[in-house]
């Protein structure tokens, strides 16, 4: 069966039709080049760049970053969202806070985090988590809560233990909400991490756009464009493969 709908291939002719229609301005010299060149020349820029290796280790640094913001969040935000689940008065707390949480621009705290943690990578990571965990911990609750009462009695009637009940029929059922929540952080985590390299940072993948922006420097900057977007791009995909043979597993539910 194939994993790609008829939606997913509409969505790929649109991108393919915009992306050669940006090619055939830029060649007709329709579009500055140094606003922007063409999608083959930003491929051509990104080939080069991976090539050269010039910028490996700003490319690991960030990945790296991003990898640690993700993992904390995603451990911290199913904790938080569990002990939401399982203290209602605490949930009713903390609903303000929730809802407002992405009102508060969280780059503020930088330069908080620079006098806690120092001139490193833990700053970026903090932003990277403190941008990120809310996702999952939302994600989780609205997954708890949305556990059929049936599969609960079932469990009871059967005699499973607590952590059995939790490994064989919550997280089963709840599934597609970690999974939600699991994507949301990943995305967070690298805008909240790219996003503090551009603006802050002496390396990795957002001061590389930065500087070579600055400099004029197209090649460069569009082709760390399309490595970013590609990676980011392919994950996504494997996340979401993942998600749909899992469905289908239990029967396409």
């Amino acid at each position: 069966m194939s994993f790609v709908s008829r939606a997913g291939w509409v969505r790929l002719a649109v991108v393919l039709a915009a992306l050669a229609a940006l090619e055939a301005a830029c060649r007709a010299g329709r579009i500055d080049p140094v606003a922007v060149i063409a999608p083959s020349q930003m491929l051509r820029g990104a080939l080069r760049l991976l090539a050269s290796g010039q910028y490996t280790a700003h490319i690991l640094l960030t990945l790296t970053n991003v990898a640690i913001a993700c993992g904390l969040a995603v451990i911290v935000g199913f904790g938080i969202g569990w002990l939401l689940y399982r203290m209602p008065r605490l949930r009713v707390a903390a609903d303000p806070l929730l809802a407002s949480y992405y009102a508060v621009p969280t780059f503020v705290f930088y330069p908080l985090f620079i006098v806690l943690f120092g001139l490193n990578r833990w700053p970026l990571v903090a932003i990277g988590f403190i941008f990120s965990f809310v996702a999952m911990a939302m994600s989780t609750l609205q997954g708890f809560e949305r556990v059929p009462l049936a599969l609960r009695r079932t469990a009871r009637a059967l005699r499973l233990s607590p952590l059995q009940e939790m490994v064989h029929v919550v997280l089963p059922s709840c599934a597609p909400y970690l999974f939600t929540g699991l994507k949301l952080s990943i995305a967070y985590s690298f805008i909240g991490v790219i996003a503090g390299e551009f603006v802050l940072s002496g390396a990795g993948f957002g001061f590389d756009i930065a500087f070579a922006y600055n400099s004029f420097d197209n090649s460069t900057m569009y082709g760390l464009m399309v490595l970013l977007l590609g990676f980011v791009g392919g994950l996504n995909m494997v996340l979401h493969t993942w998600e749909r043979r899992m469905y289908l597993k239990r029967g396409g539910r």
